[in-house]
């Protein structure tokens, strides 16, 4: 089956595949766009951890107004390639992320940037909470683990459940978009605003 020229150019600007890709995806797909989507999508999850160490230079700074002016998030996300940045699906990447920070107010972006001090902080008061239950030594640092382990996943923005949906996380997210995109992503940094607290910059 032959495939018109503009469903492709329609489809490289949406996902930011190449050009081949989006022909054979549209083939395979009889000229679906949602299905050529789906189908860039699923080939390109094999591919997407192999491109996690590559470099990511160029993206967007995004920015985020929740609440009437009264919650704002400034976000910087990376790619590698000027072209991907202006994609509607790294800019949907963007704008997720964003909302996501704007809700849950993370931490840090993974377990790795959570600075010592909380971190030691957060192991002190678990540490008093298992000892209070008189259990063996090996259990309570069992249990101090667990709960350390839970704590990255509901602080960490990379371990977060996405709140659009909660049985993937933003890790998974962000894997998904760098399969269907074809480039390395990663979160740079971020700072909340909130009207009333003291804002969290990462």
């Amino acid at each position: 089956m032959s495939v018109d020229a503009k469903t492709v150019k329609v489809l490289r600007e949406k996902t930011g595949a190449g050009m081949m890709d989006c022909k054979r995806a549209l083939v395979e797909t009889r000229g679906d766009l949602e299905k050529a989507v789906e189908e860039l999508r699923k080939a390109g999850v094999a591919k997407a951890e192999k491109k996690g160490s590559r470099t990511a230079q160029e993206g967007l700074i995004y920015s985020y107004i929740h609440h009437g002016g009264r919650l704002g998030v400034l976000l910087e996300v990376n790619c590698e390639t000027d072209f991907v940045a202006k994609t509607d699906g790294f800019k949907e990447l963007v704008h997720n992320l964003s909302i996501q920070i704007a809700a849950t107010n993370p931490v840090s972006v993974s377990r790795d940037s959570v600075s010592e001090d909380i971190v030691k902080n957060e192991k002190n008061i678990y540490m008093e909470q298992a000892k209070s239950s008189k259990k063996p030594e090996n259990v309570i640092e069992k249990i101090v683990e667990g709960k350390m382990d839970k704590y990255f996943q509901e602080n960490c923005l990379l371990e977060q459940p996405f709140i659009k949906d909660p049985d993937k996380t933003i890790k998974d997210l962000i894997t998904e978009t760098i399969a269907t995109l074809g480039e390395n992503i990663s979160v740079g940094r971020y700072i909340r605003f909130a009207i009333g607290e003291s804002h969290n910059e990462n």
